[in-house]
C-alpha cells in the first residue's frame, strides 16, 4: 500500500494537471489525451492548438524556479520517446509543428504556460 505522502502527492499531480488542462483550454487549446501511460515514458497532457501540437509536462512546486528545474533531460527524453510512438498511431499528427511545454504551478498565481520549453 502506497504511503500518506505519496497517495498525498499523487493527489495533488492530479490537481496540477486538472488545472492546467483548464488553463490550456482557456489559452485555446484543444486536450487530446491526459496522463498518458506508455512502456517508454509519461506524457501529462497532449494539447493541440491550430498546427502546433503540445506535449505538456506539468510541474507543482513552492517556486517558479523549483518547477522550471524539476524535470531533469533524461524525464524528456523519455517524454520525447513516448510522444514519438504516441503521435505514430495518426498520420495526421505528422504535418503538425510539434512542441515540448512546461506548465509551472505555483502557489497563489496563475500558470506559467512555457512554450517549447525543451527540445529533443
Amino acid at each position: 500500500m502506497a504511503s500518506r505522502a505519496r497517495r498525498e502527492a499523487e493527489r495533488r499531480g492530479r490537481w496540477a494537471e486538472r488545472y492546467a488542462a483548464l488553463w490550456l483550454q482557456a489559452k485555446g487549446y484543444t486536450i487530446l489525451a491526459r496522463r498518458v501511460k506508455l512502456p517508454m515514458g509519461e506524457i501529462d497532457l497532449i494539447a493541440r492548438r491550430a498546427s502546433v501540437l503540445a506535449f505538456v509536462e506539468v510541474k507543482q512546486r513552492k517556486t517558479l524556479d523549483q518547477a522550471l528545474e524539476a524535470v531533469p533531460f533524461t524525464a524528456w527524453q523519455r517524454i520525447s520517446r513516448a510522444a514519438d510512438h504516441w503521435a505514430s498511431r495518426d498520420p495526421r499528427y505528422d504535418a503538425l509543428d510539434w512542441r515540448y511545454d512546461l506548465v509551472a504551478i505555483t502557489p497563489w498565481h496563475l500558470p506559467k504556460h512555457h512554450k517549447d520549453f525543451w527540445r529533443p
